[in-house]
């Protein structure tokens, strides 16, 4: 029986996967055209997955050299000789145990130099090898190499690609022997790992991979990749879910993230029947996707592990994240910024219209949890919280109108505050900040709040709550008199339209020392909210 994998490489003979016919494809013209590039695309975002779909395709016509670098250790590096002799060993346990088709003359000159005396080995020796490998073949060979990224900081390295970028050169200007193609595969952007090792004067000028082509390729999954996934699941098991439904949920999610898209199904199938649920009929919904979600924004795992400890390096960053998740600025996209650079290769951070933005909303939630978790506030709310949490938990569902009172009464002395600076440091530092932290631990692992993006600006911010299946819609807003509240009751009688919600809540932070405090039930349209102003 098949089953969904986060781990490792994804078979389709036993895994659920997205179809990469079509991505294969395209990556496929690119070898066909004679390209150089790099696969340069985060941590388990199906890179060798790809990698060996296209091998499979590419080996009816070409001679696929497969390597991973993750398998050589480091010290292979230290030299070029020493890295010469690795490779030769590569290729003759790929001839050995993967039946790469090496003839036995290029197999003996790589034995005669694995066991040559390194100083005397240069790396053009080993390219004296494959060229003459390479004249001599049948078929062109395409070199796939993986995990590069164990290549950092080598300057061998970058020797190597040298070597490969004149064999690219010399086969268009002489024909001299040539790979048809060569794939690299990795996180670490080449030209990066470039500036890190040389000079910056230096890396600015004849970079040893400025041959390669430009890689455009998407190759997060579509809501119709992920729904082809799910119709090949329900087949095997007959849930009766809408495929198409769950599909567009968890895309809505992940934005297309192979890993979590993986890790969500994986959770459905695996964990819910029956701790959360009874049947997979039931697992195999929108609540199902949530849970899921849930689950997946507290473990740990080698994906967060590594993205967060990627933004603890980057302060200015980390800052620039907090105000446009809780603030609601727009933070420009920078291309010479190198900490923007970094966690856009990482995967973290996204570009949209000239502006950067959290890649997803899983990783958005992750990232709410830590700036509450790091919050100033966090000891003296969360103690408030705890004490009354037994008032907020009725029946399974979360009183919110008694949750905005509790927290009104436990900060009103900021009505105190008799300035103009102390109103808007409040307001944009402190105010949405402190409800979040205060909402966190009610929810406590058994519900999951998200901000809404069309929302967040800041003026408004819509908090959407999910707790054991039930969705609360909280909008946080600044007050700005009667008319302004009244554009704000429209506009969350819209979005409970668009939930199908009959009950909203509006939190207000006003300054107007004549407002009154608390929390009011008011109807509009056919609507209940509860508004409550601090």
């Amino acid at each position: 029986m098949k089953r969904f994998n986060t781990t490792a490489i994804c078979i389709p003979a036993r895994h659920y996967m997205v179809d990469l016919s079509e991505r294969v494809k395209t990556i496929k013209q690119l070898v066909d055209d004679g390209k150089y590039f790099t696969i340069n695309r985060p941590r388990q975002y199906g890179k060798t997955t790809t990698l060996s779909a296209l091998k499979r395709v590419l080996s009816e016509e070409y001679i696929v050299l497969f390597l991973n670098f993750e398998r050589i250790d480091n010290d292979v590096f230290e030299n070029g000789s020493t890295f010469s002799q690795a490779m030769a060993r590569m290729i003759i346990d790929a001839h050995e145990f993967n039946d790469v088709p090496v003839p036995e003359d290029t197999i003996s000159a790589l034995e005669e130099l694995n066991n040559s005396d390194p100083t005397k080995i240069k790396m053009d020796n080993l390219f004296r090898v494959l060229k003459r490998w390479i004249k001599r073949s049948e078929k062109p060979i395409v070199l796939i190499i993986d995990e590069v990224d164990s290549a950092t900081n080598s300057q061998v390295f970058l020797d190597f690609l040298a070597q490969l970028r004149d064999g690219y050169i010399s086969r268009d200007l002489d024909g001299s022997p040539a790979f048809q193609s060569v794939i690299l595969a990795g996180v670490t952007d080449v030209k990066y790992l470039k500036s890190r090792i040389r000079s910056e004067e230096d890396s600015k000028e004849n970079s040893p991979w400025n041959i390669a082509a430009d890689f455009t390729i998407d190759m997060s999954l579509s809501e119709t990749g992920i729904k082809g996934m799910l119709n090949e699941y329900e087949a095997d098991h007959h849930t009766g879910m809408n495929t198409e439904v769950i599909a567009k949920s968890i895309r809505k999610y992940t934005n297309g993230y192979p890993f979590l898209v993986s890790r969500i199904c994986q959770l459905i199938d695996e964990k819910m029947v029956p701790s959360v649920f009874k049947t997979l009929e039931d697992a195999w919904t929108d609540n199902g996707v949530e849970e899921a979600v849930k689950s997946i924004i507290s473990e740990k795992n080698t994906l967060f592990d590594s993205i967060m400890g990627k933004l603890h390096n980057f302060d200015k960053l980390r800052g620039q994240l907090y105000k446009i998740l809780l603030q609601g600025d727009t933070v420009e996209y920078l291309p010479d910024d190198k900490q923007q650079e970094q966690l856009i290769m990482y995967g973290f951070i996204m570009v949209e219209n000239n502006t950067i933005a959290v890649a997803n909303r899983i990783f958005e939630m992750r990232l709410y949890k830590y700036f509450v978790g790091n919050s100033r506030f966090t000891d003296e709310l969360r103690e408030e919280a705890i004490e009354h949490k037994t008032e907020f938990i009725r029946k399974e569902e979360i009183d919110v109108p008694l949750i905005m009172e509790h927290f009104i009464q436990s900060q009103r002395h900021i009505r105190d505050l008799d300035n103009e600076e102390a109103e808007r440091k409040f307001i944009e530092e402190e105010g949405r900040i402190k409800f979040l932290t205060y909402l966190s631990p009610i929810l406590n692992g058994v519900g999951t709040y998200g901000i809404e993006e069309a929302t967040r600006n800041r003026r408004r911010m819509d908090v959407v709550i999910h707790y054991r299946g039930k969705r609360y819609i909280i909008e946080l807003k600044i007050w700005h008199g009667d008319r302004y509240n009244e554009k704000g009751e429209q506009q969350i009688c819209d979005y409970l339209d668009y939930f199908g919600l009959d009950t909203g809540y509006l939190l207000s932070f006003s300054f107007n020392k004549n407002k009154e405090i608390g929390v009011k039930k008011v109807k509009i349209r056919n609507k209940t909210l509860y508004e409550g102003v601090l």
